[in-house]
């Protein structure tokens, strides 16, 4: 789950940083006279790497245990809000950052699990890990 929430985050960030660049919008407090209640650099406004990071992070979670995703998904929308509410972004700024952080989210959990050879990897690398983690506790 790990692997594949950084995985989507990494796509969702290259996709972010290229809709950025050709889709450049001030943020709100630029552009119209809004109430800026906390500091912020006056660069892109569109998407929304705050939406994205935390919907990636939600989603992955989701796709695998429902519960706690449905919790983590409620976090990413409040995050989502606050940055509306703090006037560094707009409303389509956030909804297309959580909308390429749930598709990220998506491709990459298909992509993982069409490929046999990420299981062989994962599991691997989860190997080495415990090894390591056994050795570190068994000395404490």
């Amino acid at each position: 789950m790990v692997v594949q929430a950084l995985a989507s985050a990494c796509l969702a960030f290259v996709i972010g940083t290229i809709l950025s660049h050709l889709f450049y919008r001030d943020r709100p407090f630029v552009a119209h006279h809004v109430h800026q209640m906390i500091e912020h650099a006056a660069n892109a406004s569109f998407p929304s790497d705050h939406s994205i990071g935390s919907f990636v992070i939600a989603f992955s979670i989701l796709l695998f245990r429902k519960k706690d995703g449905i919790v983590w998904m409620v976090l990413a929308a409040l995050i989502a809000f606050s940055r509306i509410w703090n006037g560094v972004h707009y409303p389509t700024d956030v909804l297309s950052g959580a909308l390429i952080g749930i598709l990220s989210s998506v491709i990459v959990y298909m992509l993982f699990a069409k490929l046999s050879w990420t299981r062989k990897v994962l599991s691997g690398f989860i190997n080495i890990y415990e090894s390591v983690e056994f050795r570190i506790w068994r000395k404490s």
